[in-house]
Formats: structure tokens, sequence, C-alpha cells
């Protein structure tokens, strides 16, 4: 089936469930159709936004989306999952709100916008694309559009739902309106929509898999702050599942932003004399120079007013250190050092010839990658009672290893084991459904992002 036949069955399928929205596709004019996948994080996870090596799997569930040219002087989006999920199936902006205002900039414009219609929260995802097109490159928007948006991508599971929806709506918009971007630029452009409009501190790891994964790959990107450095195959006879701990993950969650406080405390602590530079990335630093001169320096927690009258608020951006709020520090900063180094690792065994002794590393190090989220504060019963399974099963039933995958509290546990061990971790899920009373959701198979698909043009 070729991309232009996918594109045109989402077309028709979309105007064929759109009878309980307010808006259509016209007769005769080209529909800009985009698809990108979610994610599953298999390595690296909330080292990224420290400068991390991550390793990450695009999925086979994506996002669809199409854009029509109007002449209205509006952007229409209708969602054809939003209402199932609680939510107003439809939202529209004027296009006179890109343009920004005097005394404001477009984003808290856009921002205000949507705040003013409930349960439409997910239309940042979407009419994103136009802000952050318009204020990063100054795009002027002179006819609207008509958004249409089916998902297969589940929400809060934590495999990036929101960042497939961005990415296919930015390289959708591109195409609509004519507009040059690279798939590295598109990455780019879809983490401000994420951080800016939707308010969530993400690294960009997880748009950067949405364009530019391939099919049965692992992305390999360098978060400094985004080299993306191989796609490359596993090893002959394994393959990557995740399993749906039931748990809503979210990467807006006080926990996700805490322990990204903490680590940039944890920098501001360390490089604060002066003696070393890390250019703002935790993950430069080696676990034995961290653990012999560093680590001991660092609090196990730090009061947020304590840190505030010593240094002052941190250099991200993304985060406000809080007076009242008690911080991690030092898992939060051990963290990232010590998982980059797991990931170069694993990325290396994972080059070389497949052994026994290499396969139980693989394992050894996710699990370990595992824990420490849990130390960091990001574990959860759910999945730790995921990953002891896949341990119980272990290398002889073919399940080398698991851990708790993107911004952990919660979501999906990504597991690593030969490829004919399908049915053992069919087999987990089932005994996860009696203990838990919850039957996990399994992610099985891989598609290309949204750069291999591109634009299609579909006419109605």
């Amino acid at each position: 089936m070729t991309g232009w036949t996918e594109a045109k069955q989402f077309v028709d399928s979309a105007r064929a469930n759109l009878d309980a929205v307010d808006a259509q596709f016209v007769e005769g004019n080209d529909v800009f159709v985009a698809r990108a996948p979610g994610r599953l994080d298999l390595m690296g996870g909330i080292a990224d936004y420290s400068g991390s090596l991550v390793l990450q799997w695009p999925i086979q569930e994506a996002t669809w989306v199409g854009v029509q040219l109007s002449d209205a002087q509006d952007i229409r989006v209708v969602s054809l999952g939003a209402a199932a999920n609680g939510r107003t199936p439809s939202f529209s902006l004027p296009l006179a709100a890109f343009a920004g205002r005097p005394d404001q900039d477009v984003y808290s414009v856009v921002r205000a916008e949507i705040a003013k219609t409930p349960q439409s929260e997910w239309a940042a995802y979407v009419v994103g694309a136009f802000a952050v097109l318009a204020r990063e490159r100054g795009v002027h928007f002179d006819r609207g559009a008509r958004i249409l948006i089916a998902s297969e991508v589940p929400e809060g599971k934590g495999v990036s739902s929101s960042a497939a929806l961005e990415v296919a709506t930015m390289q959708a918009v591109a195409g609509a309106y004519e507009i040059e971007l690279s798939s590295r630029d598109i990455g780019l452009l879809c983490q401000i929509v994420e951080n800016r409009l939707a308010g969530a501190p993400c690294g960009v790891m997880d748009q950067l898999t949405a364009v530019c994964g391939k099919e049965n790959s692992l992305l390999a990107i360098l978060c400094q702050p985004a080299e993306m450095l191989a796609n490359f195959g596993l090893p002959d006879g394994l393959s990557v599942w995740g399993v749906d701990s039931g748990v809503r993950h979210s990467v807006s969650g006080r926990d996700y932003g805490t322990v990204r406080t903490a680590a940039y405390m944890g920098l501001a602590m360390i490089t604060r004399s002066k003696q070393i530079d890390l250019g703002g990335y935790l993950a430069r630093m080696s676990p034995s120079e961290f653990t012999q001169t560093y680590s001991s320096r660092l609090p196990e927690f730090v009061q947020g007013a304590d840190f505030l009258a010593d240094l002052g608020q941190i250099a991200d951006p993304l985060s406000i250190v809080l007076p009242e709020r008690s911080y991690p520090v030092q898992a939060a900063t051990s963290h990232p050092i010590f998982e980059h180094f797991r990931v170069q690792t694993f990325f290396e065994l994972l080059l070389e010839e497949t052994t026994e002794s290499r396969l139980r590393l693989l394992g050894e190090l996710m699990y370990q990658s595992h824990n420490s989220y849990s130390a960091c504060g990001l574990g959860s019963p759910a999945t730790d009672l995921i990953v002891s399974m896949v341990r119980k099963a272990g290398y002889s039933r073919g399940l080398f290893g698991a851990k708790i995958t993107g911004g952990g509290s919660g979501g999906t546990v990504a597991v690593l084991g030969r490829s004919d061990a399908e049915p053992v971790v069919r087999e987990i899920a089932a005994q996860y459904a009696q203990q838990a009373g919850y039957t996990p959701y399994i992610f099985a198979g891989s598609s290309a992002g949204a750069e291999t698909f591109g634009v299609r043009r579909v006419k109605v």
C-alpha cells in the first residue's frame, strides 16, 4: 500500500465520521496529509534535557493530520478522537491571533484563547504550529485552514502521543502553506510547541523520533541539543515491545518537572566555582569524575528557598525553582551522568556480535536505568511490577531487560527480547491484568517517521 493510498483512506474515513462535528473539507480542493508515529524510549529518557545520548524506537501507531486551505480568516480544527476522551471535539481561532498584539507576544495570545474553551487544551498541540511558525520563522498566514486529526497513538501511556500530533501537524501545515523546513527544523519547532504552548518542559527526543525515525530501527540522538547520529536496526532475532501499565503518564506533571529542576540545580552547584565548564549539559561529565569529585558535595535534597538564597534561579528557561518545594538534587543530578554512560555502552553492545553475555549486559543496563528512575522519584508500583515480571521470566524465556519509558511516573515499560518471545510478553501482560485489574495494551511493531511519509496531496 503506498503512502498516497493510506492518505486517501484517512481522508475518506475522516469525512465519513464528520456527521457529529461542525467542519467539512470542501469538495474539489486538495487536502495535505502527514503522518507521524509515537515512540518507545528504549534508553535515555529523561536524560535528554541534560545532553544524554538516547535510543528511540518509532512504534506502529501513528497520528494522521489533514490540512485544507480556506478563504475564511480562521483555523478550524476537528479531532475525531477528542470526544471519546471527554474533550471538545472542535476548536477554532482567528488568524489575527497569530499576529500577536502590541502588549503581548503570539504565544501569550494563543494560550489565552485556548484557555477560554473548556476541555480544548489538546488544541495547543495543533494551533501551536501556527504560533511557532509566526513567532520563530516570521510566517504570515493570509489564508485560513480546516484541519482534521485522527490518532492511533494512545494518550497518557508515555509513548509521545503529543509529539506525534505536533509533528504531523507541523509537516502538513508546512506542505499546505509551502513553507520550507528541514526535518531537524520540524523537530525543534515542535519542541517549542510543546514547551511554550502546551506548557510541558520536555526535551527534543520525542519530536525528532516522530520526524526522523525509520521503521524497525533505533534512532540514536545526542541531545546537545539535537544531533542525530544514526538510524540502525536491532541485531537479527531481537525485538522491542511496550507494555502499558495503565497508570497515566504526563510529562507536564509535577514529578517530572521537579526532577528536571533538581538536575539543573545540581548543574548550578557543580559549575558554580567556574572550575569546570559542561556547556550546560550534565551528560558531559564522566561517572568517575562525578563520583570522585562532585557527588559528595551535593545534598540529597535541597529546599527551593535555600537554593534561591544561595544561587538564585537556574539556567533553564522552562523551569522555576519554587521556594516551598524540596528537590532531590543528588539523584536527579547523578541520573543523566550515569544514564549517558549506560546508553553509550548499550549502543556499542548493539553494534557488536550478539552473544549471551552481551545480551545479558543489555538487560542489566535497562534494569539499572529503571532503578535510577525510581531513585529520582519517577517510578511507580505498576511499572515496577511489570519489570519484575520480565526479570523473573528472564533470559531462559527470551527476555533480556525492561525499563520504564519517557518521563516515568507510570506509562509504558519497554521490553527487549528475542523476536520469538512475544508469547511470553503477552503471558506477562495477562499475569499483570490478573494482579492489577487492568489489561495492558501491548505495543508491537514499528513504522517510519514523518520524514519518510512526506506530505501527500489528496483531492476530495
